[in-house]
This record gives structure tokens, C-alpha cells and sequence, in this order.
């Protein structure tokens, strides 16, 4: 099989080879191809050290990024490319990064340590495809097993157990069993890892075939959201699995789908310990406290809600009612005719473009002025009480029409 590789990586490659190292491809941009899907990134392992790795890149700007590990981030054309010497770690005495490392000149060495077997493939175009490991094999068989023993992997790095089963739902793998049960035997190393880490993973992962992860792994899930335990109901977590699945991809609305048996408050607090962002937390706070909220097929309650919470807002809680409702009953497919009555006249709500908002309004502060409404607070009350008037359909939301509307209602406004 022949891998193309892009021509900054390419260059890369034939740098070092030419300086006589060896050099591959390797890890996940691997995988990614040879399952037909885009790499996000290009690693490079070669036999140079990093002093050889920069006299054989001269001429290419190169980042000491994680130089104590071996690694260098190379710049060609602006494209980052992570060149690392093959090396063996030493001891991980805080459960993610090794102490130190001793540099090899075997290729088999280095793709030993790596955490499963489909990232532990290289290729060149000179040998094609290295596979020490049966990684190719797992590939076929759509399965993540460990390289070496699953307890000495995840002792070495305790984030490994959260990418086991990111992996697992993002490519729809399964995993091996000695993988499985080492993944359940070490998960409270999980307790080590920066949070920071645990979001990135776990958010990734919820966005994939989460629901059966979830359901086999509660426990490691339990490790950095404690409060998952309290869900005592089976039916409730079988329910909230659920709906973290059949609602759309998106990391709102399956953190929130899995969040919203916890309240508001605590699903905040959960939040905030695993660092995801300010606008994540306020967003799925709200969809958490309003997931009850009626969406009636009613336009003015529909520019009410809208005016009151914002357009993002609502389809958030569309899709979470449409997707509470397929988790319910597997009998039951699609959407019950009011909820569907109601969306369709959301869409028609703005595709017709009406007015729910201030900014909207044809009519501005300064109209008011010209009209004789003194300046202060007076101004912002007659504003909200036409934009009241616009979306119970007393008035056109046109400028004369809304003109005209004051001076008739001006006094008895006053009174």
C-alpha cells in the first residue's frame, strides 16, 4: 500500500534521509490514511538525534518543543511537522510523562512504547508499511488493543485509558478484552491527569458512538464526574445515555444531554472542574434550566421565547426535546406532530424574518427624541413596549407605521 504524503512532510523525510538516517511516518496520520480518512497531523520518527535532526533541517526553522524527549516541531511552510528520535522511556512515576528517555537506533524499539497497536505503524515509501504489532491486522478487525500488557501501558500514562475509549467510539472500534479490563483495573489513575487533558479526550469521545462507551465504562466516567454515581436509577442513566446519542454531534448538546439529570448548579460545578470555557458553561447551564420549557406551535409565544432566550437557544432545545423523545420508546420513530408543528413555524418565524429584538426594530431611540420623549429610561420602556406591540401584531414593524403608533398612543402611554 502506498501512502501519499504531503510534500512538506515529504521533504522532511528525504532531509533525513539524505543526512543517511532512517526516517518514517508514524502513529496516527498512519492509521488515519490507511482507514481513508484525513489526517489531522504528520508525525515524523527517525534513528537522528536531536542535534542530527537539526543539522539535517538546516534551513528549516526548528522548535526545541519537547527537546528532553527527543521531539522538535519543524516548520515547512508554515505546515508544523513533529520530528521525534527513536527512543525508549524510562520509569513514569506521575502516570503521564516519562522521568527520562534513552534514545535507539531500532525503529521496533520505539514503536514498543506506543500506546496501541494501530498507532504503532510507520511507512515510507521505501519499505511501505512497518507493522511490529498487528496493528494492521486491529485495523481490519476494527479493534484497540494495547501494545505489550494494558496494566504496564495505562500505569505508564493514565490519559491512555480515556483515549482507548475515545478511539473506541470516534472510529466505532471495539476493544480487545485484556485492553478492557485493564482500562476498568486502572481507572482511578484518571485522578492524576490534568483536567485539561480529561476535556479534550472526553469531549472528543462524546461526540462519537458514546452511548455503549458510557454504558460498559460508567466507571472511569466516575473518576473526573463523581456525581455520576448518585444516579441511582437505572432507568434515568439508561435514559440519559440515550439521548447523549441521539442527539446531534455537537459538544453542547451531548454535554448537556449527559448533564441534565444533574441541576443547573451542579452541572455548572462540573463543568468548571474540567476547565471546559466560560461560553460552554453559561450555554449548557441555560439548555440545562430550561430543558422543560414548553415550544408551542404558537407564533407569538414563539417571538415571546425567542425575544426571551435567543434563536441558538431555541433549536438547542428543539433538538433536545426531539432527541429526549427518540430515546423514550425504540417504537417510537421520529417526532411527535406538535414538536414538528412547532419547528416548522420557527423556520417560518424567520425565514419571514420578524421582529423579536431591539436591534431589529425600525424604530430607534433617536426617533423618540424628535418625537418629544425625554431622555432616560423613559426612552428604553417605550422601545420595549412597540417591540411588544410588533410581536403581538398591534403594529408593522415599519418606521411610519411605528411613528404613527406612538403619537396615537402617546398620551394614554403617559397616563
Amino acid at each position: 500500500m502506498q501512502i501519499h504524503i504531503p510534500p512538506q512532510v515529504e521533504a522532511v523525510l528525504q532531509k533525513l534521509d539524505v543526512s543517511g538516517h532512517e526516517a518514517y511516518v508514524v502513529g496516527g496520520c498512519v492509521r488515519d490514511t490507511i482507514l481513508g480518512m484525513e489526517p489531522n497531523d504528520w508525525d515524523v520518527t527517525t534513528s537522528a538525534l536531536p542535534n542530527e535532526i537539526e543539522l539535517a533541517l538546516n534551513g528549516y526553522q526548528c522548535i526545541k518543543t519537547g527537546i528532553q524527549h527527543g521531539t522538535l516541531t519543524v516548520l515547512t511552510d508554515y505546515m508544523p511537522v513533529e520530528v521525534t528520535s527513536y527512543r525508549i522511556d524510562g520509569r513514569y512515576s506521575d502516570n503521564r510523562h516519562p522521568d527520562s528517555v534513552r534514545f535507539t537506533n531500532s525503529l521496533k524499539e520505539d514503536l514498543s512504547r506506543r500506546d496501541f497497536t494501530v498507532n504503532a505503524l510507520a511507512y515510507n515509501h521505501a519499505e511501505g508499511i512497518i507493522d511490529c504489532f498487528g496493528g494492521i491486522e486491529d485495523l481490519k478487525n476494527r479493534t484497540i488493543r494495547c501494545v505489550g500488557v494494558p496494566d504496564l501501558r495505562f500505569q505508564e500514562d493514565g490519559l491512555r485509558i480515556l483515549r482507548a475509549l475515545r478511539f473506541s467510539a470516534v472510529l466505532d472500534f471495539t476493544i480487545e478484552q485484556g485492553t478492557s479490563s485493564g482500562i476498568l483495573k486502572n481507572c482511578a489513575l484518571l485522578r492524576n491527569i490534568a483536567r485539561e487533558r480529561i476535556n479534550s479526550e472526553f469531549t472528543k469521545l462524546l461526540c462519537g458512538n458514546a452511548e455503549g462507551i458510557l454504558r460498559k465504562y460508567r466507571p472511569v466516567f466516575e473518576q473526573f464526574i463523581p456525581e455520576i454515581r448518585f444516579i441511582t436509577d437505572a432507568g434515568v442513566w439508561e435514559h440519559t445515555m440515550s439521548t447523549v446519542t441521539a442527539v446531534k454531534a455537537d459538544p453542547v448538546l451531548r454535554l448537556t444531554m449527559l448533564l441534565r439529570s444533574q441541576s443547573a448548579e451542579t452541572a455548572g460545578e462540573i463543568l468548571r472542574r474540567l476547565r471546559y470555557d466560560s461560553g460552554m458553561i453559561n450555554t449548557v447551564v441555560r439548555l440545562v434550566e430550561l430543558q422543560q420549557l414548553p415550544l408551542p406551535a404558537n407564533e407569538k409565544a414563539l417571538l415571546r421565547l425567542l425575544n426571551q432566550y435567543g434563536e441558538k437557544t431555541l433549536r438547542c432545545l428543539f433538538k433536545m426535546k426531539a432527541a429526549d423523545r427518540k430515546a423514550q420508546d425504540p417504537a417510537v420513530t421520529g417526532e411527535p406532530e406538535k414538536l414538528k408543528a412547532a419547528e416548522a413555524m420557527l423556520e417560518n418565524v424567520l425565514t419571514r424574518g420578524l421582529c423579536f429584538s431591539l436591534k431589529d426594530l425600525q424604530l430607534k431611540g433617536s426617533d423618540l427624541l424628535s418625537l418629544g420623549i425625554p431622555q432616560g429610561a423613559e426612552i428604553g420602556r417605550l422601545l420595549s413596549f412597540l417591540l411588544d406591540a410588533v410581536m403581538d401584531g398591534k403594529c408593522p414593524n415599519q418606521h411610519d407605521s411605528l411613528i404613527k403608533y406612538v403619537r396615537s398612543i402617546k398620551d394614554k402611554y403617559h397616563d
